[in-house]
């Protein structure tokens, strides 16, 4: 089961139209993994992990609208040595809105130097 993080669209978000402005989306999809990061490694987790984003795909299936309760879903899609994909769905009321699959780095703390994904990171989020 992935983890779900949900949040309401707020006015400063939408366009006339009420709809959300696409580059709200990494900032929902952003909120989203950080609750999930937070629910599986704790409130101190960028102690646990650094990482920097590689790459970012997002594919549209609908728009999220002013006062919708968009759901976020995320989950690991992919472990490799240094790197790892999250999946992203978000949708209202069961209605696809849109789909993203994000990149991630992990880097030795404080530095951009890539690092093994650390075995507890690994272990928590899978």
């Amino acid at each position: 089961m992935p983890f779900r993080h949900e949040l309401r669209i707020r006015y400063a978000e939408v366009d006339m139209q009420r709809h959300v402005f696409n580059a709200h989306y990494l900032t929902y999809i952003d909120e989203a993994a950080d609750a999930w990061w937070r629910s599986a490694l704790g409130d101190d987790y960028i102690e646990v992990l650094d990482m920097v984003v590689k790459k970012v795909e997002i594919v549209w299936h609908g728009s999220a609208t002013f006062g919708d309760i968009l759901a976020v879903d995320v989950a690991a899609k992919r472990w490799g040595n240094t790197s790892f994909d999250v999946g992203f769905a978000g949708s209202v009321a069961e209605s696809p809105v849109f789909e993203a699959t994000l990149t991630y780095i992990s880097v030795a703390p404080g530095t951009t130097t890539p690092a093994p994904v650390p075995d507890k990171v690994r272990g928590a989020l899978s």
